[in-house]
């Protein structure tokens, strides 16, 4: 009898993707896919209100309590449930529309954040509303996330799935940049409760724009069938790829130390320079600037491979425990720039190897793995950098956060010379000898 693997699983064929590096009039050849311009319309309103809301929810909590770790605690439950759920949720994506299932939780997402705008308005909200509202959307999410990763695939097949993949990350950027502005003008002048009923309008608009989608036009992926063992399979495979294992394992450090800049950031911007809301907003536009230029300059990217990972988290994690020694607002926002370039650059070459080098049939087990890492990892470094910050400081915080990134590429970079997949290579130019790093995978 044939094994579930071997037969959920057949071998991946190679892929038609892009190859080679785009000319510049294609640098957003995905947006010529109908669909995926209607995707990428709703994306930037629902992601430039969850940005909104984020800054906001971290905030409304730093003046309801005054304490770093409830701000990390209200990450932790936001996240969590990704720790615990989230490789179920990618069984569910791979079983059923994505388009359906993000209309789901599309409206419980609105439901939540019109609740906590009520709360809020209201002047009753208390520290454990914003908790609990937080964690009952993280498990939304558990579901929402991998079916916000796989439904690009259905939007504009393989051969563009890279370049979509860039925008998707562009997206999310340009309204990192925008939603924390808005955020800081709304918490000086109304406060927090209007960011929250931004964001819920915005969820019922997105699922006005998944109703627009051409549902002939997409690139369907069957669902998987019921079957038991499911969820070890997609562990299975996962684990069997370096260029899938490798990536995850880098995320989820990242995730737990690199991606902790809400807890960070609201510390320097109330304890350090103190400069209020308005502060803590600009500190994560700046970070999201740079971010949208890694995100623009990833579309011109013409492969990624391992060592492009590897080397990725290794320039994020120095440049960030850099901003933790900066001694002035400037040198820290200029400094933040950089990070955000750099972080971006790594996260979405994780992204693309990961997904490109998952079957279909799988993608969803996989990237619920990969979702569960990133936000996942994020719920226990949320509270652990906020303890390192009151016991150390920001300062101190700053620098374990991108010390332990910078450790790990290490650490990896390592692991793959002694097997083989990653080397030094020494080349001797005409002036000076240049070190470059090469990898077979």
């Amino acid at each position: 009898m044939a094994s579930a693997t071997s037969t959920a699983f057949p071998p991946t064929e190679p892929l038609s993707v892009q190859t080679g590096r785009l000319p510049w009039r294609k640098t957003f050849i995905a947006l010529s896919v109908p669909n995926f311009r209607i995707w990428t319309t709703g994306n930037i309103l629902a992601m430039t209100a969850g940005w909104t809301q984020r800054i906001a929810q971290d905030w409304l909590v730093l003046e309801l309590t005054g304490s770093a770790t409830a701000v990390g605690i209200t990450v932790a439950m936001q996240f969590a449930p990704m720790l615990f759920f989230g490789l179920l949720g990618g069984v569910l994506v791979d079983r059923h529309s994505k388009r359906m299932l993000m209309v789901i939780t599309q409206a419980l997402f609105a439901v939540l954040s019109l609740g906590l705008a009520v709360l809020t308005i209201a002047g009753v909200v208390e520290a454990w509303h914003v908790f609990a509202i937080a964690f009952a959307t993280g498990l939304v999410t558990v579901v929402d996330n991998p079916a916000r990763q796989v439904i690009v695939t259905e939007l504009v097949g393989q051969k563009n799935l890279r370049n979509a993949i860039s925008i998707n990350s562009s997206v999310f950027q340009l309204a990192g940049m925008i939603g924390p502005a808005i955020a800081g003008v709304l918490l000086l002048t109304v406060g927090a409760g209007p960011a929250f009923v931004i964001n819920g309008v915005a969820c019922l608009t997105v699922i006005v724009m998944l109703g627009m989608l051409r549902t002939g036009q997409m690139t369907r992926v069957a669902p998987s069938p019921r079957a038991k063992g499911q969820l070890r399979e997609g562990l299975r495979y996962a684990v069997a790829k370096p260029t899938i294992l490798y990536p995850v394992i880098l995320i989820a450090v990242f995730a737990v130390f690199g991606l902790t800049m809400p807890v960070l950031l609201a510390s320097y911007a109330a304890d350090v320079f103190d400069v209020g809301p308005g502060g803590y907003g600009l500190f994560n536009s700046m970070v999201a600037v740079g971010a949208l230029t890694g995100a623009l300059l990833s579309t011109r990217r013409a492969s990624i491979r391992l060592r492009t990972i590897v080397v990725g988290i290794g320039l994020t994690g120095l440049l960030q425990a850099a901003a933790g020694l900066m001694p002035s607002i400037a040198l820290f926002s200029a400094t933040l720039v950089t990070v955000g370039v750099a972080s971006l650059l790594f996260l979405t070459a994780a992204n693309s190897l990961v997904q490109m080098s998952s079957n279909i049939s799988v993608r969803g087990r996989v990237m619920s793995l990969y979702v569960l890492v990133l936000l996942g990892g994020q719920a226990i470094g949320g509270p652990l950098m906020g303890l390192v910050i009151e016991n150390f400081g920001a300062h101190v915080g700053m620098v374990v956060s991108g010390g332990v990134p910078l450790v790990a590429a290490g650490v990896i970079a390592l692991v793959l010379a002694r097997r083989g997949q990653l080397r030094l290579q020494v080349r001797t130019g005409r002036f000076v000898p240049s070190v470059q790093i090469a990898s077979r995978v």
